[in-house]
């Protein structure tokens, strides 16, 4: 599986992106699908997750209300609408294919995206 993420750019505080990961292989529509962020000096962190048919979601509370995760599994591609941004949303996001284990964790996603840079300036 290959995950090629797009979407990041500079935004003003307040504003809104849409990331989209775009998934190679037929059996995207089997797994559950996630982001994750990094900011540079910290560690990467989950920011939201969607099941394999969209019908289940959770999210970091520090996006809720704010970040919508969606799947379109004809297009083998998951999305991340962002709004409503703020300067702490700085950072590369990820896309990343889920494996066995907590969806909280990066260890239990094997496969990933290259991240996509998301600046939001103040």
């Amino acid at each position: 599986v290959q995950l090629q993420a797009s979407g990041g750019g500079l935004v003003q505080a307040g504003g809104s992106l849409r990331l989209s990961c775009a998934a190679s292989g037929r059996t995207f529509s089997s797994y559950v699908m996630g982001w994750f962020r990094q900011a540079p000096g910290k560690e990467r962190e989950f920011v939201a997750v969607i099941s394999w048919s969209g019908g289940s979601t959770y999210y970091a509370d520090s996006v809720k209300g704010r970040f919508t995760i969606s799947r379109d599994n004809a297009k083998n591609t998951v999305y991340l609408q962002m709004n409503s941004l703020k300067p702490e949303d700085t950072a590369v996001y990820y896309c990343a294919q889920k494996s066995p284990g907590s969806y909280y964790y990066p260890q239990s996603y094997d496969h990933w995206g290259q991240g996509t840079l998301v600046t939001v300036s103040s």
